[in-house]
């Protein structure tokens, strides 16, 4: 007799729209995080908009990291999905840099301690007293595991961070945890994953559906610093060689 087959796990992440802390070029970790900037309200309001006319996203279980900035972004589209309030998973938040960094700006990390690498070995500690990298995936895969198996055969959009969707994106595709390739994703852009629905099948794998859907931004501009980024940029082009955690990196903050 053959076992019943369960509908396909759907996992979408969702990037939350810019950060104040970008704008204001300082690390911003759960504990100085100041939420969306204008901007990042306007860009979260196109996905809102975006969802309301397609439905792609309704009935969907909406989990937020703790960090404002992502809870902001899914309390303003989570209606479109038919949802009042997210659900608050700390496990999904942004590479932490610990107490003495978190707060302090991009020029003064960069000052004492160089422009940061990402991309090497793991468990360096890049934030002298946070997180490492290898202590960041493995509590986002932390997480990741438990909603997973809380909620398999379900749509599960989470509304997270540049770094969290690296993150997931290594570990479900089973590749490399640090370098080799980087993600550039974009505010509030959408990024999905099915899982087979073959409950007999041993080595289940997860298949990319899409990656950085933005397409409602169209029309709108990129970022509100966006000549300072790209000044930012090209001086320390070290800083963005894996996008692993964002709390210093604009594309990740």
């Amino acid at each position: 007799m053959k076992s019943p087959v369960r509908p396909a796990t759907r996992l979408v992440l969702v990037r939350h729209g810019e950060s104040q802390v970008t704008v204001d070029r300082v690390i911003g970790g759960y504990r100085t995080c100041s939420g969306l900037s204008e901007l990042g309200r306007e860009q979260s309001g196109r996905l809102r908009d975006r969802l309301s006319n397609t439905g792609e996203l309704e009935g969907g279980v909406l989990i937020a990291s703790n960090f404002s900035r992502a809870l902001e972004t899914a309390r303003i589209f989570g209606p479109a999905m038919g949802t009042a309030e997210p659900i608050q998973i700390a496990g999904f938040g942004e590479h932490d840099p610990g107490p003495d960094l978190d707060g302090a700006t991009f020029a003064a990390y960069v000052e004492k301690f160089g422009s940061p690498n990402f991309g090497g070995d793991p468990h360096f500690d890049v934030f002298p007293g946070g997180e490492t990298v290898a202590a960041f995936h493995l509590r986002v895969g932390s997480a990741l595991s438990q909603v997973l198996d809380e909620q398999a055969g379900e749509l599960i959009v989470v509304s997270c961070h540049g770094g969290v969707v690296d993150a997931i994106f290594r570990q479900l595709l089973r590749t490399a945890p640090t370098g080799i390739f980087d993600l550039w994703t974009t505010n509030t852009s959408i990024t999905e994953f099915v899982l087979s629905s073959d409950s007999a099948s041993r080595d289940q794998r997860w298949r990319l559906v899409r990656y950085n859907d933005a397409a409602h931004l169209a029309g709108l501009r990129r970022a509100t610093n966006e000549s300072a980024a790209h000044e930012t940029s090209s001086t320390t082009s070290s800083t963005t060689s894996s996008k692993t955690t964002g709390t210093v990196v604009d594309n990740q903050a």
